[in-house]
């Protein structure tokens, strides 16, 4: 059975192009919102810390929930999506991620602010989940195996430079009010349910039993596990809370994982992994996400920071990183479809280890000038590598296991980001706090009184509380230098990670454009046709 199965009817029809085209837009509209609200969040976090009063623990959980709920649920939402219908689960997914939107946006001042906010990020995040395996599977259905590098090129370049209306539109919006971040998603799940209501897109699922038991092992695993690292600069490590949580999320998932091996109907069918090329894009993915979304974040607090710059100037600046992101973008999907995906992979890491690293050499200089080429560079160098990575995974399922294959291929890559932002912040703190301690010392402060001034100072900066109003004038020189120290090792972690990840490709991944017959085998059970009604 074909890829594009669903639209048989369609061929050898004049129109079947425009249809697939229209397919393709309603995907990447119903997409764009969970793109944005990656970035957005990040670009108003100090606003909404300040006007909400919530702790620097708070607004990093307001970030963090989304990601994890993601990480924790695209499991479920991809085995929804292909047993219950991926059309049906795009709309659900589009409607629980903009009321969840809409209440985060209603968000009350006083002693609930905190909680409301951060457990309905999580809904959004649960939305997103729900939606984002879905919408990838309709598209990956659509085009056959020969064209679908370039269709999921347009996918992940026009999705992710609207993740640039992030940083852009949230500085705007947040002169205005944070609130408006959130209400920008309505328009956008409007205007996404009336694409996909014209464009009906039509794919096959087969019906099957959800794995509750496998569902709780994973979402607590992954909770769990983040949960400890995400706490770790805040407890201390040497509280045994810390390890424990780690080491109770990670048995978890072993557990998981072995628990799905003995299933008829697992949540996730971990036999996938028995295909070298799946796994490794899987390890590949979740080392470049690993990099990707926590850039933003701490792109943004340097930018507030260190450069002193308002949300806006801030917004505009991580827009030069899409620049390059979008460009080879395409690129990287054309060398998908013409010579495999190891060559862009391969080359897309190298280039973006180069880019990070030399952003790194330059952050100390508070000069955005020089630190423009750098921050194309590192996108241009993402971009080219996203999209073939991700597209070579899901390539490796059956027609009708796609919601599942991206199911998992997002769990890995959420699971990643959470994990590694909360080790990065960890780091990026500890060397914030080593800096400012050893100014202060400079400036004849007793190095005991050095300490738990740097310890108690720089805990306002943790995770968003750095400068609400983006003026450098009110914080000293030596604070934005030490900053700016803290921001440095992040991304030289960022760029040695690139650097790993070309490693990965270059050794496990073979060259060669992908058979049609390595796609997988169909499942004997009839499929049921899925339509948007």
């Amino acid at each position: 059975m074909s890829a594009t199965t669903g639209f048989n009817s369609d061929a050898g029809s004049s129109s079947a192009g425009g249809r697939k085209g229209l397919v393709l837009a309603a995907m990447i509209c119903a997409v764009a919102m969970t793109f944005i609200d990656q970035t957005i969040v990040s670009i108003a976090a100090p606003k909404i810390q300040s006007e909400l009063h919530l702790s620097g623990t708070g607004v990093q959980w307001a970030i963090t929930s989304y990601l994890l709920a993601m990480a924790a649920f695209f499991a479920l939402g991809g085995r929804l999506s292909d047993t219950l219908g991926h059309t049906r689960m795009v709309v659900i997914g589009v409607v629980v991620f903009a009321g969840a939107s809409a209440l985060c946006g209603l968000t009350p001042n006083g002693s609930l602010a905190q909680a409301w906010i951060i457990v309905f990020r999580a809904v959004q995040g649960l939305g997103g989940a729900l939606m984002y395996p879905a919408a990838l599977a309709i598209v990956v259905n659509t085009f056959d195996l020969r064209s679908r590098g370039r269709a999921l090129a347009l996918f992940f370049g026009i999705a992710g430079g609207l993740t640039a209306v992030g940083p852009v539109l949230g500085g705007y919006l947040t002169e205005w009010t944070w609130r408006g971040i959130f209400w920008v998603n309505i328009p956008v799940a409007l205007i996404s349910l009336l694409l996909i209501a014209i464009a009906r897109p039509q794919t096959k699922y087969r019906p099957a039993p959800i794995d509750w038991v496998g569902l709780a092992l994973i979402a607590v695993g992954v909770a769990l596990s983040v949960f400890g690292f995400q706490q770790s600069h805040i407890w201390g490590w040497h509280n045994p809370a810390i390890g424990l949580s780690i080491a109770a999320g990670a048995a978890l998932l072993v557990v998981f994982f072995r628990y799905e091996r003995g299933r008829t109907a697992p949540l996730i069918d971990v036999a996938i992994f028995s295909n070298r090329a799946f796994l490794v894009q899987c390890l590949i993915l979740g080392i470049s996400m690993a990099v990707f979304l926590p850039m933003f974040f701490f792109a943004s607090e340097y930018a507030a920071v260190s450069l002193g710059q308002n949300t806006q100037k801030s917004g505009i600046t991580l827009l030069y990183f899409f620049l390059g992101f979008m460009v080879t973008s395409q690129i990287g999907g054309r060398l998908l479809d013409k010579v495999g995906a190891k060559r862009p992979v391969f080359m897309g890491s190298v280039i973006a280890a180069v880019g990070f690293y030399l952003w790194a050499s330059k952050v100390t200089a508070l000069d955005m000038s020089q630190l423009t080429w750098p921050i194309v560079v590192s996108g241009a160098g993402m971009g080219m590598m996203v999209g073939p990575s991700n597209t070579d995974a899901v390539n490796r399922a059956s027609s009708l296991s796609y919601g599942e294959a991206t199911g998992i291929t997002q769990t890995v890559r959420n699971y990643a980001s959470s994990l590694s932002f909360a080790v990065l912040g960890t780091v990026m703190i500890s060397i914030f706090q080593s800096k400012v301690a050893d100014s202060l010392v400079q400036q004849g402060v007793p190095r005991a009184a050095a300490n738990n001034a740097a310890a108690a100072g720089t805990s306002a900066f943790n995770s968003g509380g750095g400068s609400g109003s983006g003026s450098s004038a009110k914080i000293p020189l030596f604070i934005q230098q030490d900053f700016a120290h803290g921001v440095q090792y992040v991304f030289y972690i960022m760029s040695g990670l690139m650097a790993l990840a070309a490693l990965v490709a270059l050794v496990g991944l073979k060259g060669g454009v992908q058979a049609a017959a390595e796609s997988g085998a169909e499942p004997e059970q009839a499929p049921v046709a899925d339509a948007a009604t």
